[in-house]
C-alpha cells in the first residue's frame, strides 16, 4: 500500500525527513557510501556567528548545497567541512559595544587577555542559530567538525602559509598612506576597501582656496600683474591645515585671470586651468575685455565682471613659491622645501581648477608626486608630546594640539558620538574662516564618492601608518593568468570584476592594529635590522628555549606542550592570540632581544587560508593537499562581495605559496532584495525572517522559489508572495499528482515490480510520449546541474510537471486509472507515472531535498531493492532509445491545437463540458494529416469536440490577412521599406498560403514608389492572422490555424447538460466525503432542463458517477441543492 495523506504540509514533511535523516545517520552515509578515490572537493566559506542569520545566507547556502548533493548522486564523495570565521573587526566592535568600552580602553581598563576571552565567546554567540538554520533549511555540511580560525591548529597553519610567502622576500614593511578607519582604530587593505558599498555618494563642503603667490618666485612675465594666487580645489577641507604643496600638470594650458573675490569683493588675480574657466566662472560672473566693467564695480553687485589677461603651460609654473594657507604649523623636517608648485601626470581638468592641493600626509597619490620633486616635498608631520613625528590628526580622527582653534575636534562628524556632533562641521568651520581672509574663491555643496568602512560604516581616512605588505605586485600577472582557467559563473563577473580587479591589484596591506586576530609572526631587534617570521609552534617552542638560555625570556609558555602530538587535547594547552605572544622575547643571532611586531594580520588573510589550514596542513593532512584530493577545490559559492574578499584572498594566497588555483569553480551569487529591489535591513523593516518564512511555508519552497526565480549570480527580489505560488503551483500539482497515483493504486492494489515492467514499445503513444519527454528533460537537468545553471534545472522540471505530466499526462489518462478491472494498459499507464515520479524525486532532490526524500520514500515503500533515501541513489541516467523526436512533435502539435481550440472557447464563451461539432484544419504538407490523425484522439478529449477535418483549399473557410512587420523589415530593406509593405499589404489569399507553405515568397517592388527591387518576404518579415467567419472561430499560432464550429444544436446541448450534471454531482460525493468506488443513488428534481438530458443520456451519466439508480421525481427529500445554467435543482445522492 502507498501512503495516502489528507493535505501537502511542506513543513511537516521538512520536519519528518529532518528526523529520518538524523535517525539514520543519511549526511554520513552519503559520503561514506562513496568511494574515497572519487573525490570532489567543496570550500565552505566561513561566516561570522557573532550575527544572526538571514534570508540572502539561505540563498547562499541553498547554492552551495544543490551542487554538493548533485554530485553525490553523480557518485562523487563530497566532503563538506563546516566552518566559522571568528577574528576582526565585526567580533571586537561587537564585544566594545557589548563591554561598554573602546579601543583605548583595551590593556587600561581591561587586560587583554580577558578582552581576548570576551572576544571567544561573543564570536560563537549565535551557533546554535545558525547551526539550527542550516538544519532546517537542508544544508548538508559537516557542523559535528567543523574548523574555527581561532583554534591554535588553523593559526598554526596560517603562520606556516607566511612564512612561505616571507621566504621568497614577498613580505615587508612599509611606511605608506593606507585607508583608515578610525572607529575601528587600524588600516584596512585594498581589497576592504572596494567591498560593494564601501564607495557611497556625500554631499560635501568644498573649496576652492586662493594660495598666494610670492611674487618673487614666479615667472618674469606674470609679475607684472601684482598679488596672484592659484586657485586649488578640495573635497577635504581638514587637510588643508597639512598642504605643503600644489601641483599642475606640466602639459595643461592655464591662464592668468583678472576678476574680484565672491566673498570680499576685492580685486583678484588668480591662475587655473584654462578648460575649467568656463566651470569657476559661471552664475555670479560674466566675461569682459571692457575696461569699465571692472572700474564701476562695487561690492555688493550681483555679477562679476573677469578677462583673461595671461595664458602658459603648466611647465611654466612650477617653482613658484607661496604663502602657507593655514599657519598652524610647519613640517618639522625641511620645511624650507615646502609650499611649493610641482609637477604631476595624474593632474586632469575634469573638475576642480587644474591645480591640485597636495598634502602628502593625507594622499598616497600627493606622498608619491611630493617624494618624486626636486627637491623632496615634505609631509605635513609634527612632533608629539614623546618627541615622535605625528600627523596633524590623530588615530581617533581629532585634529592635535598644533591646530590652533580646531584642536581636539573630529575632522568628520560622523566621528562623533551620536548626538554630541557640532552643528558646523571643521570643514564648514575652516570654510568660514578661509572666506574672512580672502583666501576662499568660491565654497560649494558637493556631491562625490567616498570610501567608507564596510564594517563600521564611517567615512574612511587615508593615513600615513606603517604597515607590513605581501608583494602581491610581484605575482599579479601570475594571479591573473590562473584565474583565466578558473570556471566563473558567471564568466562576466571572472573576466569583468575579478580580472580587472587582479590586473591593477595593490600590494596587500597585511596589518592590523587590533587585539583579537590572528598575530603577526614577526619578531625583530630593537634596532629593526634583524627579525624572524615563525612559521610553526614547534619552531616558537625551540626558539623559545633558547632565548630561556640566552636569559631574555624567564620561561616557557607553552611548557607542557608535546612536540609532535597532534592530539587536539595537547593544542589546547597552548594560545598564540596576542595576549600571550607579545610576552615572549626571542634571541637574534647575534644574540640580541627580538620582540614581536604588534601588529595583527588581516582577517581575510585567515579566511583565504582555509583550504589548508581546516586540515592543519602541513602538519597533518599533507598528503590529502600534495595529492590534489583537497585541493583544489572543485567548487566553491559565495556572494558577489566576496570578488574583494575570500574570492581574492583564496586565490592571492594559492597563487602566492602553491603557484596554483584555489578553485576550480566559482559561483558567484548576486544580493538578495525586497520585492521592490530595495537592499533589505532591519532598520526599513524590509527584511524576511528566515525562521519564519521555513517554519510557514517550507525549506523546499524556500529554495525551489529562490533558485527559480532568477539566475544565481542575478539580485533576487525576493517576494513570500512568490513562495506561496511555488507551493501551490509547483509542490502542490506535484502532491497532487503523487495522490492521484497513490489512490488508484491502492484501490487496484497495484504495487510496482521493476523486474517485470511491460515492455514501453507496447504502451501507448501517451505513455511512450511523457517518458520520451521524461529522457530529454533528465539530460537537460544533468546538463545544467554540471555546468552550475541550478535555474535551468529548476524551470524545466516545473515546466515537465506543470506542461506535460499533470496538464497533459494525467487529464488524457484519468480514465485508464478510473475504469475497470486490472488490464496491461491500465498496469502501464501506473507504471509509466510511476517512473515519472521517482525520476523527477531524484531530479528535484539536489534543489528541494525534503520533499523529494518524501516522494522517494512514499514511492518505494514497497520496493525492497531501494535505497534508504533519494540522496543515497545513483543518478539514473536517460534511455536514449525512449527518445522519440517524431512522436515529441506529433504531441506538440496536439497541445498547440488544442490550446488554440480551448482559447476559441473562452472566446465565444463556450463551456468546455459544451461538446461542438468539429474544426476545421489547413494540412501544412504532406504528412501533416497523418501525424495529426495518430493524436486526433488527444486532441478531441482534451477539447471536447467530436469530429477533425482536414482542408486544403482553405479559400471561402478561412480567411487571412498579411500585416508587415516593420521592426524586422526595417532592419532589412531600409529606404526600400514603403514599397515592400506596399507589396505586402496587397498579398492575396493564394500569396499568404504560399508564404505559409514555402516559408517564403519572393516579390517584386512597385516602381512608382521608388527605385524596383526583388526581395524575399520571410514569415518572419510578416504578421498573419485569421479572421473569423459566420459561424466560426477562427485562429492561428505560427503556421498552424484552426477554425471552430461554433454551432450548438439541440443534441450537443442536452450533451452538454449531461456533462454539467455528471460535474455537479461528482463535486457533490467530494462534498459528502464517499470513496471513489462507493456505487451512489440519485433522486433529481424533475425539471425541463435536465429532463431530455437524462432521458438521451442516462448511461453515460450513471457510468460515470458510478449511480446504480438515476430517477426524476417532483419532490427530493433530504435534498441538495446544484445549479446548472442558472438553473437551481434539488438533488438526493446517497450510498448503496
Amino acid at each position: 500500500m502507498y501512503n495516502e495523506f489528507k493535505q501537502l504540509d511542506l513543513a511537516k514533511i521538512g520536519q519528518d525527513i529532518l528526523d529520518f535523516w538524523k535517525e539514520e545517520n543519511i549526511f554520513e552515509k552519503s559520503i561514506s557510501s562513496r568511494p574515497k578515490s572519487n573525490p570532489f572537493t567543496f570550500y565552505e566559506g566561513p561566516p561570522s556567528a557573532n550575527g544572526m542569520p538571514g534570508i540572502h545566507h539561505v540563498m547562499a547556502r541553498a547554492i552551495k548545497d544543490i551542487f554538493c548533493r548533485y554530485k553525490t548522486i553523480k557518485g562523487y564523495q563530497v566532503k563538506r567541512k563546516a566552518g566559522w570565521d571568528t577574528h576582526g573587526l565585526p567580533v571586537e566592535l561587537g564585544t566594545e559595544k557589548e563591554l561598554g568600552i573602546t579601543k583605548e580602553d583595551i590593556g587600561r581598563t581591561i587586560s587583554i587577555e580577558d578582552y581576548n576571552e570576551a572576544c571567544k565567546k561573543t564570536v560563537m554567540r549565535y551557533t546554535d542559530v545558525w547551526n539550527d538554520l542550516t538544519e532546517k533549511m537542508g544544508y548538508w555540511v559537516d557542523m559535528d567538525d567543523p574548523y574555527i580560525t581561532y583554534k591554535s591548529k588553523y593559526m598554526e597553519s596560517v603562520w606556516w602559509l607566511l612564512k612561505q610567502i616571507y621566504d621568497k622576500g614577498l613580505i615587508y614593511k612599509g611606511y605608506t598612506i593606507q585607508p583608515y578607519s578610525p572607529k575601528a582604530g587600524t588600516g584596512l587593505s585594498s581589497h576592504e576597501v572596494n567591498q560593494p558599498g564601501a564607495y557611497r555618494d556625500v554631499t560635501d563642503t568644498t573649496i576652492v582656496a586662493q594660495f598666494k603667490a610670492l611674487n618673487n618666485t614666479l615667472p618674469a612675465f606674470l609679475q607684472v600683474f601684482g598679488d596672484i594666487y592659484l586657485l586649488a580645489w578640495t573635497t577635504t577641507p581638514w587637510t588643508l591645515p597639512s598642504n605643503t604643496a600644489l601641483t599642475v600638470g606640466p602639459k595643461i594650458d592655464y591662464v592668468l585671470v583678472k576678476t574680484f573675490n565672491q566673498y570680499t569683493f576685492l580685486p583678484t588675480n588668480v591662475i587655473l586651468a584654462k578648460n575649467l574657466v568656463g566651470k569657476q566662472f559661471s552664475k555670479t560672473f560674466f566675461e569682459s575685455n571692457d575696461a569699465d566693467d571692472f572700474t564701476n564695480f562695487k561690492a555688493g553687485d550681483k555679477k562679476m565682471p573677469y578677462q583673461i589677461v595671461a595664458e602658459c603651460k603648466g611647465s611654466e609654473l612650477v617653482g613658484i613659491r607661496y604663502e602657507q594657507l593655514l599657519t598652524y604649523a610647519l613640517p618639522y623636517n625641511n620645511a624650507e622645501n615646502a609650499f611649493r608648485v610641482i609637477s604631476g601626470d595624474f593632474v586632469t581638468t575634469e573638475d576642480g581648477t587644474g591645480i591640485v592641493h597636495t598634502a602628502p600626509t593625507f594622499g598616497a597619490d600627493d606622498a608619491k608626486v611630493a617624494k618624486e620633486a626636486v627637491p623632496e616635498i615634505p609631509p605635513m608631520l609634527v612632533l608629539d608630546d614623546n618627541d615622535i613625528l605625528v600627523p596633524l590628526v590623530d588615530l581617533q580622527g581629532k585634529f592635535t594640539k598644533h591646530v590652533g582653534p580646531f584642536a581636539g575636534k573630529y575632522v568628520k562628524n560622523e566621528y562623533y558620538d551620536a548626538g554630541t556632533a557640532p552643528e558646523k562641521s571643521v570643514d564648514v568651520e575652516i570654510a568660514i574662516l578661509l572666506k574672512e581672509e580672502n583666501k576662499a574663491f568660491k565654497v560649494e555643496k558637493y556631491v562625490h564618492s567616498y570610501p567608507h568602512s564596510w564594517r563600521t560604516d564611517e567615512p574612511l581616512l587615508y593615513y600615513p601608518l606603517d604597515s607590513w605588505f605581501i608583494k602581491v605586485t610581484d605575482v599579479k600577472d601570475r594571479m591573473f593568468d590562473l584565474n583565466e582557467t578558473i570556471n566563473w559563473k558567471p564568466k562576466s563577473t571572472g573576466e569583468g570584476r575579478f580580472g580587472n580587479w587582479l590586473k591593477n591589484a595593490n600590494d596587500w596591506n597585511l596589518s592590523r592594529s587590533r587585539y583579537w586576530g590572528i598575530p603577526l609572526p614577526i619578531w625583530r631587534t630593537e634596532d629593526k635590522k634583524e627579525e624572524v617570521l615563525i612559521g610553526s609552534v614547534e619552531e616558537l617552542y625551540n626558539a623559545i628555549e633558547k632565548s630561556i638560555a640566552a636569559g631574555f625570556q624567564k620561561e616557557n609558555p607553552f611548557k607542557g606542550f608535546e612536540i609532535g602530538n597532534m592530539s587536539e587535547e595537547n593544542y589546547d594547552l597552548i594560545d598564540l592570540h596576542k595576549n600571550v605572544v607579545d610576552q615572549i622575547v626571542l634571541v637574534s643571532p647575534s644574540g640580541k632581544p627580538m620582540t614581536r611586531e604588534s601588529d595583527l594580520i588581516d582577517v581575510w588573510f585567515d579566511s583565504g587560508a582555509m583550504p589548508y589550514a581546516q586540515w592543519h596542513y602541513p602538519f597533518e593532512n599533507k598528503e590529502s593537499i600534495d595529492g590534489n584530493e583537497d585541493f583544489p577545490a572543485d567548487f566553491i559559492a559565495e556572494g558577489v562581495d566576496q570578488t574583494r574578499g575570500w574570492f581574492y584572498t583564496l586565490h592571492a594566497i594559492s597563487t602566492l605559496v602553491f603557484d596554483k588555483i584555489a578553485y576550480k569553480n566559482v559561483v558567484s551569487n548576486g544580493l538578495v532584495l525586497d520585492k521592490n529591489g530595495q537592499k533589505m535591513s532591519k532598520r526599513l523593516g524590509n527584511a524576511a525572517d528566515p525562521f519564519q518564512t521555513i517554519n510557514k511555508y517550507g525549506a523546499d519552497a524556500t529554495r525551489w522559489y529562490m533558485i527559480s526565480n532568477a539566475n544565481p549570480w542575478d539580485n533576487l527580489k525576493f517576494d513570500i508572495d512568490g513562495i506561496e505560488e511555488v507551493r501551490r503551483k509547483f509542490f502542490g500539482t506535484l502532491y497532487n499528482t503523487y495522490a492521484f497515483f497513490a489512490l488508484y493504486a491502492n484501490i487496484d492494489k497495484f504495487e510496482i515490480d521493476k523486474d517485470n515492467l511491460s515492455k514501453v514499445a507496447d504502451r501507448t503513444e501517451l505513455d511512450r510520449w511523457i517518458l520520451s519527454l521524461l529522457q530529454n528533460l533528465i539530460n537537460e537537468v544533468d546538463e545544467a546541474y554540471n555546468t552550475y545553471e541550478p535555474t535551468k534545472a529548476t524551470r524545466a522540471i516545473q515546466a515537465f510537471v506543470d506542461e506535460h505530466l499533470s496538464n497533459w499526462y494525467i487529464r488524457l489518462s484519468r480514465r485508464r486509472f478510473w475504469k475497470g478491472e486490472m488490464t496491461d494498459d491500465k498496469r502501464a499507464a501506473y507504471e509509466t507515472l510511476y517512473t515519472c515520479l521517482e525520476t523527477l524525486a531524484q531530479l528535484m532532490s539536489p534543489v528541494a531535498p525534503f520533499f523529494a526524500d518524501w516522494l522517494y520514500r512514499n514511492l518505494t515503500v514497497t520496493d525492497k531493492n531501494a535505497e534508504q533515501s533519494v540522496h543515497l541513489t545513483l543518478w539514473v541516467a536517460a534511455d536514449e532509445s525512449l527518445i522519440d523526436n517524431d512522436l515529441n512533435e506529433r504531441m506538440v502539435y496536439a497541445q498547440d491545437i488544442s490550446s488554440m481550440v480551448l482559447s476559441l472557447r473562452k472566446k465565444s464563451s463556450i463551456n468546455v463540458r459544451q461538446p461542438l461539432e468539429k474544426i476545421l484544419i489547413p494540412s501544412l504538407n504532406g504528412d501533416f494529416e497523418q501525424k495529426i490523425g495518430k493524436v486526433a484522439d488527444y486532441i478531441l478529449s482534451e477539447t471536447n469536440i467530436k469530429h477533425i477535418e482536414f482542408i486544403t483549399d482553405t479559400q471561402g473557410i478561412v480567411k487571412k490577412k498579411v500585416k508587415p512587420n516593420f521592426k524586422v523589415l526595417g532592419a532589412k530593406v531600409g529606404k526600400s521599406m514603403k514599397a515592400v509593405a506596399d507589396a505586402i499589404n496587397n498579398f492575396t489569399q493564394e500569396n499568404i498560403f504560399e508564404l505559409e507553405k514555402e516559408g517564403q515568397i519572393s516579390i517584386l517592388t512597385d516602381p512608382k514608389l521608388g527605385e524596383s527591387i526583388k526581395y524575399d518576404v520571410q514569415l518572419s518579415d510578416v504578421e498573419i492572422i485569421a479572421e473569423d467567419i459566420p459561424g466560426w472561430q477562427v485562429t492561428n499560432l505560427g503556421s498552424l490555424t484552426v477554425a471552430l464550429d461554433v454551432t450548438i444544436s439541440e443534441e450537443l446541448k442536452q450533451e452538454g447538460i449531461s456533462r454539467e450534471l455528471v460535474n455537479r454531482i461528482q463535486n457533490l460525493r467530494k462534498e459528502l466525503n464517499f470513496e471513489v468506488t462507493d456505487k451512489i443513488k440519485v433522486s433529481l428534481q424533475n425539471d425541463n432542463l435536465v429532463a431530455t438530458a437524462v432521458a438521451k443520456n442516462k448511461a453515460y451519466i450513471c457510468a460515470e458517477i458510478l449511480a446504480e439508480e438515476l430517477e426524476l421525481t417532483d419532490t427530493v427529500t433530504d435534498a441538495n441543492k446544484i445549479t446548472i445554467d442558472d438553473v437551481e435543482l434539488s438533488i438526493s445522492v446517497t450510498k448503496i
